[in-house]
């Protein structure tokens, strides 16, 4: 074999490489398809985010307790019949009190002494430990001042979680991990200055969940996934998903007469602010926790589809649906448990206070706490379901090429720009592979 065979032997291995690992190629007329559809929902978005964008919030200066920093310098255990107030014991109340005072040096140098702190879920403390003093003033005007132990201090903890989780993904993710933490920060960002913001400043709940989580799903998804055809299809098939979960939930909630009020924190919501929309605010919920699984699922399908294309060319349409179809079957299976575990778990004390109260089965499910959980779990899981086969359609559409006719590539040689376009994890222009010809000149 000559140099020559070899050297086009070689060149044709790689050629045959990248065609077998390359991605799949797009017709002119499934990108004009996909821009025409992402382009729009970008501009929507984008002006909902500016006209829904809450002002700044007028609260009112708070003139109740004050916390404090502190650490426990020593704590001193009495019995409580020498104590000059002892403490109430409830029927509830299975353990004696403790009775006895606690000297607490907060962050300014101030030693202060307040009594340990009893009752239910009271916090118990030892000399050393980091908790939050509430400072709190006498309402007779006599101007008395005391001390309490209201909880113990827990930011070391939670930061040292939080650096053992970005340690975590960017180990294993990589470059890939802090995208996603990127994406992370953008979540929390959009929801703690744009939807919880511009709920209470009156607007209405479900129209800003929508418009929040589109603007999380458009940057997340293509900031974690990169600018190309599976993320776009994700993309799509994740908004269609979207409004149709949005719309059996506002069906639901209005049919079951649902008032979103069930649990304590949601009247106390309304304590806070009377003008806002419950219902609204329950549908809002609901939206914004089926996109943290809408995604996950959307991403998943496209990708399947983009991998059985590019390891199989001459799968087409129908074969590369029901290929991926299998994939989003077994994987919806075991998120629809996932989903019904997750709220059961968060729902799990007023399970157990429903359950002990001796109320019937019917009763307990039809309560209004239940039923909003319930409907949480069956509008989620229907808009997964619907989620698959129209992500998997639309990718199997873009990745075969049914949508048009693929457009031949204008140049052979690399281009300066395919370094840029591979880090933004943009598919390089497709290319026809040369072959040597008898002469030793390669044509396309």
């Amino acid at each position: 074999m000559t140099p020559h065979d070899l050297d086009a032997a070689g060149e044709h291995a790689e050629h045959s490489h990248a065609h077998a690992h390359g991605p799949v190629p797009v017709s002119r007329r499934a990108t004009r398809l996909t821009l025409a559809a992402l382009i729009p929902a970008a501009v929507v978005t984008l002006l909902g985010l500016i006209l829904l964008w809450p002002g700044d919030l007028k609260a009112e200066p708070w003139t109740g307790a004050v916390n404090h920093d502190g650490v426990v310098a020593s704590v001193k255990v009495i019995d409580c019949a020498d104590a000059a107030e002892p403490p109430v014991q409830t029927p509830e109340q299975t353990a004696p009190p403790v009775c006895g005072e606690v000297v607490v040096r907060l962050a300014d140098g101030k030693a202060v002494t307040t009594t340990i702190p009893s009752g239910p879920g009271a916090p118990e403390v030892e000399a050393g430990d980091k908790v939050v003093v509430m400072e709190t003033e006498s309402f007779d005007g006599s101007g008395v001042i005391t001390y309490d132990i209201a909880d113990h201090d827990r930011t070391d903890g939670l930061w040292a979680l939080v650096l053992a989780f970005v340690g975590a993904v960017i180990a294993f993710g990589r470059w890939r991990g802090v995208w996603a933490l990127a994406g992370l920060a953008f979540t929390f960002a959009v929801l703690l200055m744009f939807v919880v913001p511009a709920i209470l400043e009156g607007s209405s709940p479900l129209l800003v969940a929508i418009v929040g989580s589109a603007a999380i799903m458009l940057v997340v998804l293509y900031l974690t996934h990169g600018f190309n055809a599976p993320t776009s299809m994700a993309v799509l098939g994740t908004l269609i998903a979207l409004a149709l979960t949005g719309g059996l939930s506002a069906l639901s909630v209005s049919l079951l007469h649902l008032t979103g009020m069930a649990s304590e924190e949601s009247l106390y919501v309304t304590f806070v602010n009377a003008d806002i929309n419950m219902p609204g605010l329950l549908l809002a919920g609901i939206l914004i926790g089926a996109l943290g699984v809408l995604d996950d699922v959307t991403v998943t399908q496209a990708y399947t589809v983009a991998e059985l294309a590019s390891a199989n060319p001459n799968l087409g349409f129908g074969g590369l649906y029901r290929a991926a179809s299998r994939v989003g079957r077994a994987h919806i299976t075991s998120v629809i448990n996932t989903i019904v575990l997750a709220y059961a778990g968060a729902s799990l004390p007023t399970l157990l206070l429903l359950t002990a109260g001796g109320a019937p089965l019917g009763e307990m499910l039809t309560n209004e706490f239940l039923a909003q959980e319930i409907v949480r779990s069956v509008v989620g899981t229907i808009g997964l379901i619907s989620a698959v086969p129209i992500t998997t359609a639309l990718a199997a559409m873009v990745s075969h090429g049914t949508t048009g006719k693929v457009t031949p590539p204008r140049r052979s040689r690399p281009r300066p720009a395919d370094a840029l376009e591979q880090a933004w994890g943009l598919p390089p222009e497709q290319t026809t592979p040369r072959h040597p010809s008898p002469t030793g000149h390669d044509h396309a």
